[in-house]
């Protein structure tokens, strides 16, 4: 096992074992470093929800604390691409496999729908850990960067513990 399948069982368990710190922790590492994939972390939440026999409204706080630090996470990478700025960016991204395509794809997603990009990309695999670089280069305002920010991580995380609750629900059922 690879150190990052076994920092990904780690989050995976400290989730399980934590669930709304867990949540909100796993969602600001998974932004920050993306090798941890919301696609585990959120759908795994939904399933302790049923499994705990929490009541549904759960899965949707859960939801949001997890677009809570999906938001706070994306915060850090947008003051860092504003204090940076792009050449400054370039010299560092290496060293958060960052490659140069992506973010050249994300200059053109942010150039062509301008600050709802932000809220769009929140939501779409591969570009939602790097839409917070373009906002912060290009100047965003704080203020609705975090707002549109906060709509897109929840609207993300809520999704996927959807997922995770009812695909629970269809495994007892079928089972």
């Amino acid at each position: 096992m690879t150190e990052i399948q076994g920092f990904i069982q780690w989050i995976l368990s400290f989730v399980s074992d934590n669930l709304y710190v867990g949540v909100f922790f796993a969602s600001l590492v998974e932004t920050v470093f993306p090798p941890i994939p919301s696609e585990a972390v959120f759908p795994l939440a939904g399933y302790i929800v049923l499994k705990s026999n929490m009541p549904f409204f759960h899965v949707i706080t859960v939801g949001i604390t997890g677009g809570s630090g999906s938001s706070l996470g994306a915060f850090v990478i947008y003051l860092i691409a504003l204090k940076l700025g792009r050449g400054g960016l370039y010299k560092y991204m290496k060293y958060a496999r960052i490659k140069k395509e992506s973010m050249v794809k994300a200059d053109i997603w942010f150039e062509k729908y301008g600050d709802k990009s932000v809220i769009i990309g929140r939501v779409i695999p591969g570009l939602r850990e790097l839409v917070s670089i373009p906002a912060g280069i290009f100047g965003m305002r704080i203020r609705k960067f975090l707002i549109f920010t906060f709509i897109g991580s929840c609207a993300w995380s809520i999704s996927l513990t959807i997922i995770g609750y009812y695909l629970g629900v269809a495994s007892i059922t079928i089972f």
